[in-house]
């Protein structure tokens, strides 16, 4: 006969696995999101003392921290590597898809600051959050909770607050930094979404296609960076006047922590909670950057920054408490 005592708490466990899950996956997305604005600090400290190009940063980083991935893999998940090699046609598709996805975010979001500011370049980008959600109620026929949209808004107000310091006017928006800007917002939807969408995380798991997608990435910057020597840009004399701190930033700092670490948690947030509460969940980085740039460069953390914490605190109550799973077997009656 079975024991009572097991069975009951076999149950409680079984019940409580997807809130569990789901608050494992909402923290992994936070510190992932969070870890992108250490990765702005580290870049603006090399783009501004050393001089290096976004594009070679890009380089480096997803070379490195595609490394990282394949490392852990080829030691402890050896057998994924040959079912991802093994797989159809339609599924490698779905890989390059979601490199590439990954690579446009990096080099559109450079372009976007390029053709406007950086502030323009963030409230652009935060319109990949808008893209999930619509995609998601498409591809889904139905409206978007009332949770989800209120953590939209309290999430795009607290990113214009941040970027712009309450001053509408310097956003900047020429053609060139519109088209980019768009691309980069596109970019941030097909990363979060196709992975999910298509089963890469489902099958596979979001550590390794996380790796692969870091995989193709490298292959594109690396034969950007080629065409941008080639046509004279991009030259590497400020590589050789880096000193063992700027190695370090760009090593520890951007590719350790602001890529290898920062992907794999938020993707792996992304696969527990889902495409548009990871995206709004993604939307902490600009408080993450503010946060960073006050402790590590003396940026002034003013009144609009904290204004935009308290909304995306706000955000964050709304779509976690609004997103929380239901447990799978009712609560036993007391």
């Amino acid at each position: 006969m079975a024991n009572p005592d097991k069975a009951c708490k076999a149950e409680r466990a079984y019940a409580t696995a997807p809130r569990r899950t789901f608050w494992v996956g909402v923290a992994c997305a936070l510190v992932g999101a969070g870890l992108w604005g250490v990765s702005g600090a580290c870049a603006q400290y090399l783009f501004s003392h050393y001089g290096i190009t976004p594009m070679f940063a890009t380089a480096v980083r997803s070379l490195v921290a595609s490394l990282i991935f394949f490392g852990v893999l080829f030691f402890r998940r050896r057998y994924l590597l040959q079912l991802m090699w093994g797989s159809e046609a339609r599924t490698k598709l779905a890989f390059l898809a979601f490199g590439v996805a990954l690579f446009v975010d990096q080099f559109a979001y450079s372009m976007t600051i390029a053709h406007t500011n950086a502030g323009t370049a963030t409230v652009l980008q935060m319109l990949g959050t808008v893209f999930v959600m619509l995609f998601t109620c498409v591809l889904g026929r139905h409206l978007p909770k009332a949770s989800e949209f209120a953590g939209l808004v309290c999430a795009f107000v607290a990113t214009v607050l941040i970027a712009t310091q309450g001053d509408l006017g310097t956003l900047v928006l020429p053609a060139a930094g519109l088209f980019w800007g768009l691309l980069n917002a596109l970019s941030v939807a097909l990363y979060v979404m196709v992975p999910r969408n298509c089963g890469l995380f489902d099958r596979f798991g979001s550590f390794a296609a996380t790796g692969v997608g870091m995989l193709v990435t490298c292959a594109c910057a690396g034969v950007a960076y080629a065409v941008q020597l080639a046509g004279g840009a991009g030259a590497p004399e400020s590589v050789a006047g880096m000193d063992a701190f700027g190695w370090l930033v760009l090593l520890g700092g951007l590719t350790v922590l602001g890529t290898f670490v920062s992907f794999g948690l938020y993707l792996r947030g992304v696969a527990a909670v889902g495409s548009v509460t990871g995206s709004l969940l993604g939307a902490i980085e600009p408080v993450s950057a503010s946060v960073c740039a006050w402790v590590f460069l003396g940026t002034a953390f003013s009144g609009f920054d904290w204004a935009g914490l308290v909304l995306m605190l706000g955000m964050l109550a709304l779509v976690t408490l609004g997103g929380k799973p239901k447990p799978l077997i009712p609560r036993p009656r007391q």
